[in-house]
């Protein structure tokens, strides 16, 4: 079955940067598209960055544009999200998504707290 695991969350200081990976297994990586969306308690839950699996186009949200990075290495059938100038307002669960041939599936969630 297709598994789907995020990691890399943690507390990081404003200003500051964290990595998050999400490695698919099951999963024909080489095809349809993988996205980290965010949650956080009380707001509804926002398409953060999406990454094409065969062609590498990307779209991030307004609120990540320059600071937030995603990629891809499809060796390792892994998708990162570079996070850079991290701001408290970008507290939240992380989720990644895997959605092509096999459907759409969803990781377990890492938490992205940005506290001082």
């Amino acid at each position: 079955q297709v598994q789907v695991v995020e990691s890399g969350g943690g507390l990081v200081q404003p200003g500051g940067s964290l990595r998050l990976s999400c490695t698919v297994s099951g999963f024909t990586f080489g095809t349809g598209r993988m996205s980290w969306y965010r949650r956080d308690p009380g707001k509804e839950r926002e398409l953060v960055a999406s990454i094409a699996s065969y062609s590498g186009s990307t779209n991030y949200a307004d609120s990540v544009k320059g600071r937030f990075t995603i990629s891809k290495d499809n060796a390792k059938s892994t998708v990162y999200l570079q996070m850079n100038s991290l701001k408290p307002e970008d507290t939240a669960v992380y989720y990644c998504n895997a959605w092509g041939r096999e459907g759409n599936h969803w990781g377990q969630g890492t938490q992205v707290t940005v506290s001082s």
